[in-house]
């Protein structure tokens, strides 16, 4: 049967954040008196939802203030920041039309909170595309699980194997292959060997049209 049914995730899919997520888990650890760089929030929280990120932070270096003050700054920051910076992912817009003028189904799946999905929606008025918008947060565990692409499919009405998954990151990836999904990838470093697991890499959404009208 033909997929019928579209889902994404957003940081580094949708928006352009993950640079802005990296800039604000800097700032607010910073504040701590605790020094990280991009490339640490890429090895320990790139594609986890907040309450882990910032459980990640204080676990590694042993800060003794509640993970809820570290998240809750994360987030007003990140939210604050992509008002200020925030611009779609090459082929945003091309790849939604196509995907409502060939009847997908159109849902979100991502580790974000509410407040940062709020922010992207209104940043890129793009809140009309998605039928159904699911939160990690609202799950008992965030990806690498699949709860929440699972979530959005129930949402939906549709089967897990009718579904394809938009990801970046590798814990998505696994959480997307985890629900039965074809998962298809825009990852920043293309040769990392672990997306092999993908069912298709890409560069930019253009190529994703160019894939979707391939496999009618």
């Amino acid at each position: 049967m033909k997929k019928n049914t579209f889902i994404f995730d957003m940081d580094g899919v949708i928006i352009d954040s993950e640079p802005i997520w990296r800039n604000a888990q800097i700032k607010v650890l910073a504040s701590q008196n605790v020094i990280i760089t991009a490339e640490d929030c890429i090895k320990y929280t790139m594609g986890k939802r907040i309450d882990d990120v910032a459980l990640t932070w204080c676990e590694l270096f042993n800060l003794s203030l509640d993970p809820k003050i570290i998240e809750k700054e994360i987030i007003n920051s990140v939210v604050v920041l992509i008002g200020e910076e925030g611009e779609a992912k090459e082929g945003l817009f091309e790849l939604l039309d196509y995907l409502v003028a060939s009847n997908f189904k159109i849902g979100l799946g991502t580790s974000s909170s509410i407040p940062i999905i709020n922010a992207v929606f209104d940043k890129l008025n793009i809140r009309h595309y998605f039928k159904v918008v699911c939160s990690a947060d609202n799950e008992d565990y965030g990806k690498p699980h699949p709860a929440v692409y699972l979530t959005v499919a129930k949402k939906l009405e549709v089967k897990p194997q009718d579904c394809i998954v938009l990801e970046d990151s590798v814990t998505g990836m696994i959480a997307g292959k985890s629900a039965g999904m074809t998962t298809i990838v825009i990852p920043e470093n293309q040769n990392d060997p672990r997306f092999s697991l993908a069912d298709a890499i890409f560069g930019t959404m253009i190529e994703v049209i160019d894939y979707l009208q391939t496999e009618k």
